[in-house]
């Protein structure tokens, strides 16, 4: 069978590997494809927006059936136009891709259906968005109506922020037409989650559940970009709440659109956000996700073109769709300054050799060229490391090993991909913060946030050297048997607690001197660092600080033996470095 799988990103890129390597030896085309189109395949020429080449080329090549990636062509109508010459093409109608095309239609569609979603207002008219901005409670989101390459959506959590994110969209004009109209809804707090089906009309086959990160930063911070990785499964959907979603959300939606008139075939996906145990959705997109198409195909067993066929013809019922128990993850590789401007043509390094004697791992070209025989950067997402294993860590240490041997000049990924799936099953703390006094809890606060931005479980207690001796003993005995990998001490004035837990076990000891007494700190600071030979504390300042320094050596012990940590540390530095930078550029101003 011919194949012509339209786009040239990461999502592509694996569509075409999935559909070329399998036992029926398909004949598979990409368009226009890029330097990673599979050996089985071939690119061609043809940009996934020139709908008039795509169907010129499928009527001359006799293509047998069109899989379209990205959505911009969806919406364009090219399923209307190559079912109408009688091509089979796989893919929503341009009507209803207008789930995706427009947010408007979406929400209207989901209120139709009765589908949760957050309350929301639209506007075409930029004076009475700022109008009714005024009267909202924050944070809140601002959303382009139309298609912005997953940028358009901002969480203003100021109203200076919401002022500046309405203006780029309807006065600046940063998404072009897609801000001819713009959304402001109210402000979900939860988990996010991606939940994709098959739809052949009528029939209806969930994916396995997947999450995605769309913050360009560690810890879900900065602005959001198309993608920044993904994994599948994600343990916040179990199977009580995939049931749900089919029920509440997926089946009243394609039902809908049936009763419309607008039947939907493809795949339509879900952006959810799990809120206190009730999933709410805040968009559709009409297509595969990208990146999370990358796990997911990784996953399926079954061949990828009887299903899309089966939805064409409206068979889905009567195919098996079988997907790997292990998981998947992909981490994506992105250009410094992404998802703002960036620089192309960076040569890059150590890609060739990468995935050698490694078999569950794949890398996905999302935005590379070929100059002078060498991959160069093209894009903004680069590449798609993803790989394949019988758990979420296994699959990420897989993932990341390989991504550490690739480079160029400002290459960025994130180094938290997956975390939050860890999370849910790590529960013993690596980190233990014990406190002379309660008093001290709020000095200690640079110090927890500094362990929940890098991801790090930690256990935090009062306990006195003092008054509590046999609880500290025990406390610090029992450290290593309990996981613990460093201990953070905080106490003042005499300031025993640092020595005494150094003294009762062989574990990492860093002292926080506090500033309790007329001494301002001098006492506790004298009484935590002067230890005697054979009982090491680390102490690095007094106040908060401290804390802080002394949370970013604890990482720093801990990134020694755990590359995690040290990616993490790395993308802290490059924050840090973008801060000043960015107020350099506003004082040039």
């Amino acid at each position: 069978m011919k194949i012509l799988v339209v786009g040239g990103g990461g999502r592509e890129h694996a569509l075409a590997e999935k559909l070329a390597y399998t036992e029926k030896m398909h004949k598979v085309f990409v368009a226009p494809g890029n330097p990673g189109t599979p050996e089985r395949a071939k690119s061609v020429p043809i940009q996934a927006d020139d709908l008039a080449g795509l169907l010129q080329f499928a009527l001359e090549q006799e293509i047998d059936l069109t899989v379209v990636g990205p959505e911009a062509p969806l919406t364009m109508g090219i399923v209307d136009q190559f079912t109408a010459h009688g091509l089979k093409i796989f893919g929503p109608s341009r009507q209803a891709a207008g789930l995706e095309g427009s947010k408007i239609l979406a929400k209207e569609m989901m209120v139709k259906c009765g589908v949760p979603t957050a309350g929301y207002r639209a506007f075409s008219d930029y004076q009475s968005a700022l109008d009714y901005l005024k009267t909202q409670p924050l944070p809140v989101v601002v959303k382009a109506d139309g298609l912005a390459a997953g940028k358009g959506v901002f969480v203003a959590a100021t109203f200076e922020q919401a002022v500046d994110a309405l203006d780029a969209v309807m006065i600046r004009r940063e998404f072009g037409s897609a801000g001819d109209r713009v959304i402001i809804e109210d402000c979900l707090k939860g988990e996010e989650v991606s939940f994709l089906v098959f739809s052949d009309g009528e029939h209806i086959v969930p994916m396995p559940t997947c999450q995605d990160h769309k913050a360009i930063f560690d810890g879900d911070r900065g602005p959001n970009t198309g993608g920044m990785g993904a994994y599948s499964p994600a343990p916040i959907v179990d199977e009580a709440m995939e049931q749900r979603i089919m029920d509440e959300i997926m089946r009243p939606v394609i039902q809908g659109m049936a009763a419309a008139g607008i039947p939907y075939k493809g795949v339509l996906y879900a952006g959810l956000m799990i809120q206190d145990g009730q999933p709410y959705v805040l968009e559709f997109n009409v297509r595969f996700g990208d990146p999370e198409a990358q796990p997911l195909l990784m996953r399926l067993q079954s061949d990828l073109s009887d299903i899309l066929l089966a939805c064409i013809d409206g068979t889905l019922d009567q195919v098996e769709v079988k997907w790997e128990w292990h998981s998947a993850v992909c981490v994506v590789m992105a250009s410094k300054g992404y998802p703002g401007s960036y620089e192309k043509g960076h040569p890059i390094d150590g890609l060739k050799g990468a995935t050698r004697f490694i078999p569950n791992v794949r890398i996905y070209h999302a935005g590379t060229a070929l100059k002078d025989n060498q991959v160069v950067t093209n894009g903004g997402r680069v590449l798609g490391v993803t790989a394949l294993s019988n758990s979420i860590e296994s699959a990420l240490e897989y993932a990341y090993g390989v991504v550490d041997k690739i480079s160029w000049p400002g290459c960025y990924f994130r180094s938290d991909i997956g975390e939050k799936a860890i999370a849910r099953t790590q529960k013993s703390p690596q980190v233990a913060i014990y406190m002379g006094s309660e008093s001290d809890l709020k000095l200690l606060q640079p110090a927890l946030e500094i362990f929940q931005r890098f991801s790090i479980p930690y256990e935090i207690t009062v306990a006195s050297a003092h008054r509590t001796p046999d609880r500290v003993t025990q406390l610090a005995a029992t450290a290593r048997s309990r996981g613990l990998e460093v201990i953070i001490a905080a106490a003042g004035g005499a300031a025993h607690l640092a020595g005494v837990i150094a003294a009762q076990t062989d574990l990492p000891v860093i002292g926080i001197p506090v500033d309790s007494s007329p001494l301002k700190g001098l006492d506790a600071l004298l009484s935590t660092v002067q230890m005697p030979p054979g009982v090491p504390v680390a102490t690095v300042s007094v106040g908060s600080w401290g804390a802080a320094n002394a949370a970013l050596l604890a990482v720093r012990i801990m990134a020694a033996k755990t590359p995690k940590y040290y990616r993490r540390l790395r993308n802290y530095k490059i924050e840090q470095a973008l801060k000043i930078e960015e107020a350099a550029a506003r004082l040039a101003q």
